[in-house]
């Protein structure tokens, strides 16, 4: 396929939602390690779990499948972990400011949300990587995110980021 890449995003809440294809594959799925839990953990942890079934179907996927956000105290910002990986990635590096458009680095490349609550654009400099964007309210899905074929090997990073922003918005970072 040449042409963008369609997920529909079935749930509106930041925390817990999950994007499926056009073909109806299951890609993402995004939940809470203890949903009833949130407002009593100090600390939750939220996975976002990229499905292997879908990525098997992407050559040009790469990068890791799953991506872990720890909340901090009273769902503040905490800090993000890719994979099984050990490095610690604060949110406020992706909030920075002067960034707030909330951003993701690879390979010396800045990539940029430019952040809005019913449409949001990840940027290369000019060049749009994706966009998502609320759906009308007739639609069986809450939000559309649609990525261009060059953005698939940053799709768990575009996703991430995408959540975080989202996320942002919805917790008044």
């Amino acid at each position: 396929m040449s042409g963008p890449f369609v997920l529909y995003q079935y749930g509106d809440d930041p925390l817990s939602h999950r994007f499926i294809d056009t073909e109806n594959r299951l890609a993402f799925t995004m939940s809470v390690s203890c949903r009833t839990c949130v407002a009593r953990n100090p600390n939750p942890v939220i996975r976002l779990t990229r499905e292997a079934a879908w990525s098997q179907q992407h050559p040009s996927v790469m990068g890791p499948d799953n991506s872990f956000f720890y909340l901090g105290p009273e769902s503040s910002t905490g800090y993000i972990v890719y994979g099984g990986g050990r490095v610690h990635i604060p949110m406020n590096f992706f909030l920075r400011p002067g960034k707030r458009d909330g951003s993701l680095c690879q390979n010396g490349r800045d990539y940029k949300w430019k952040i809005g609550s019913h449409r949001m654009e990840c940027l290369d400099g000019r060049t749009i990587l994706a966009t998502w964007e609320v759906s009308s309210p007739e639609k069986d899905y809450h939000a559309t995110l649609v990525i261009k074929p060059n953005a698939m090997s940053l799709i768990t990073e575009i996703t991430t980021t995408l959540i975080l922003n989202r996320m942002a918005l919805a917790l008044g970072w």
